[in-house]
């Protein structure tokens, strides 16, 4: 039997290719060792998209970036050919700032200060290393600034009306003048830009980067309304530079992802906006890979109704139908019911929590649990399969 594993990560458990290690190994316990098991980490766009490339044959580099605060980080980024995947998080994740760290909440300071700058260095980076197809994966970012710092990495200098270079984060674009492009990375006009997310905010306002992402960042009430004036007074000394689809874009679907990233992203890099996880299961290959496949395994850390709403096991069950394959999802837990379920696609639904119903138990021990989960998806495999049959209307589990 061919069993194709295409999770997500359990967030704060464990990554996407440990749970495809762990339940590959419930999996072949259960079954003698006789399965041929694909695995293929997924991701929706955001954290975890980088595994999810490297698991598909990029290539991992590393680069050093300048982190949210300043300090050196070591960043990771995929390369395949002349396409290149980054992951924002890894150099401007809201997980490396310094409060975030120590187990405490952002501060509003760094809320005010956190910058974009390292992944505009991560594309650079990339850029050296002959890509000219870039798709960077955002969500998990601590900066509110526009994508400023991004650009900056990339060699623009955003100047104050004496000419001086402001400081990093959002909160100094209040004081911004001018946008001085000259030495803008020439390499690229040539390289072609794809934003993966789910986000749709416009970058200002109500539904905007700051209103409703910034909290998240350690700002406070009262730094909401000033940050969405920095990124509006961003728009408008872009448009000057640029021309009137700065504006525009600030208005497009996506804009106010990952603090205003997708805005830079859009007006200057001219990126193409995507679902994260139609652009993972892309570079993945998952519909030519589950070709032969007798039985799909999906899932991630919570099933629930916004699982329903675009996130990777949807992605992978749709994927799964147009093939004709049947799919199981596994989670830490889940509050679909067995409609909801059957509706998304799902043959079963397996949780942690049927295993274990102390929560924290399973967070801590999720890879022992998915190992049983394994074992109990190959015993109900084969007693439902009659030893004759191939069929895949056989596999229900």
């Amino acid at each position: 039997m061919r069993i194709v594993i295409a999770p997500d990560k359990f967030k704060g458990s464990l990554s996407a290719p440990e749970v495809c290690r762990f339940l590959e190994k419930g999996l072949q316990r259960g079954a003698g060792g006789n399965l041929d098991v694909v695995r293929i980490p997924v991701a929706d766009g955001g954290e975890g998209t980088l595994d999810a490339a490297v698991g598909s044959g990029f290539t991992r580099r590393t680069a050093t970036v300048s982190g949210p605060t300043g300090l050196p980080v070591e960043a990771d980024f995929a390369v395949r050919g002349h396409e290149a995947v980054i992951e924002m998080a890894t150099a401007s994740g809201l997980a490396l700032v310094p409060s975030v760290q120590k187990g405490a909440r952002p501060t509003p300071a760094e809320a005010a200060t956190a910058t974009s700058l390292g992944t505009g260095q991560l594309i650079r980076a990339a850029l050296d290393a002959g890509c000219r197809r870039i798709v960077l994966g955002v969500g998990g970012s601590a900066n509110t600034d526009g994508g400023a710092g991004l650009l900056q990495g990339l060699g623009a200098r955003f100047l104050d009306s004496r000419n001086n270079e402001l400081s990093p984060g959002g909160a100094a674009l209040a004081n911004l003048h001018s946008i001085d492009f000259t030495d803008f990375e020439p390499r690229l006009v040539d390289t072609r830009f794809v934003l993966a997310s789910d986000v749709d905010n416009p970058l200002l306002g109500a539904q905007g980067a700051a209103a409703v992402f910034g909290p998240q960042k350690g700002a406070a009430q009262q730094d909401v309304g000033m940050l969405d004036a920095a990124l509006a007074r961003f728009v408008e000394v872009l448009a000057r530079e640029i021309g009137f689809r700065a504006v525009k874009a600030a208005e497009a679907p996506g804009a106010g992802a990952a603090g205003g990233v997708g805005y830079a992203a859009i007006a200057v890099l001219a990126a193409t906006r995507r679902p994260g996880i139609d652009v993972v299961l892309e570079f993945t290959g998952l519909a030519d890979r589950l070709a032969g496949a007798d039985l799909v395994i999906t899932g991630e850390g919570s099933l629930d109704e916004q699982s329903l709403l675009g996130k990777t096991p949807m992605g992978v069950a749709r994927a799964a139908a147009d093939q004709g394959v049947p799919v199981v999802a596994v989670c830490g837990r889940t509050t679909l019911d067995p409609d909801q379920a059957a509706a998304a696609g799902f043959e079963d639904i397996h949780a942690l929590t049927a295993l274990e119903t102390d929560v924290n138990r399973c967070i801590a021990e999720a890879g022992p649990l998915l190992e049983q989960l394994g074992t109990q998806i190959s015993a109900g495999l084969a007693a439902n399969r009659p030893a004759a049959a191939s069929t895949k209307e056989d596999l229900r589990v």
